[in-house]
């Protein structure tokens, strides 16, 4: 659990230091934008309430996106996001369907 967190910690510090190097976007620049949503990185810390952008497969950046324009864009509003999440119980779907709970 601790090296997820690690992993989440270090996708969510580049993605927010990469959003500050974004050079000015243009119409459609991003393929998703989630806004306003709350933002947990994994780290324990306290959440934050600001925009996720997706490109491609890519989160490319996580702050204020107000201005910018995309594809989809995703109305988080009192929602949790958790950016990079993986679901570690994919693998049981077998079970899950043999069990019956």
């Amino acid at each position: 659990m601790k090296r997820i967190a690690a992993i989440l910690t270090s996708i969510i510090a580049s993605c927010i230091f990469t959003q500050n190097q974004l050079p000015s976007q243009s119409p459609a620049d991003f393929d998703v934008i989630i806004k306003g949503g709350t933002v947990y990185d994994g780290t324990g810390g306290e959440p934050q309430h600001v925009d996720v952008a997706i490109r491609g497969d890519r989160i490319v950046g996580i702050g204020d996106f107000a201005a910018a324009h995309a594809n989809t864009i995703v109305d988080a509003n009192g929602l949790a996001v958790a950016p990079g999440f993986i679901n570690m119980l994919s693998w049981s779907t077998e079970s899950l369907i043999e069990d019956g709970r």
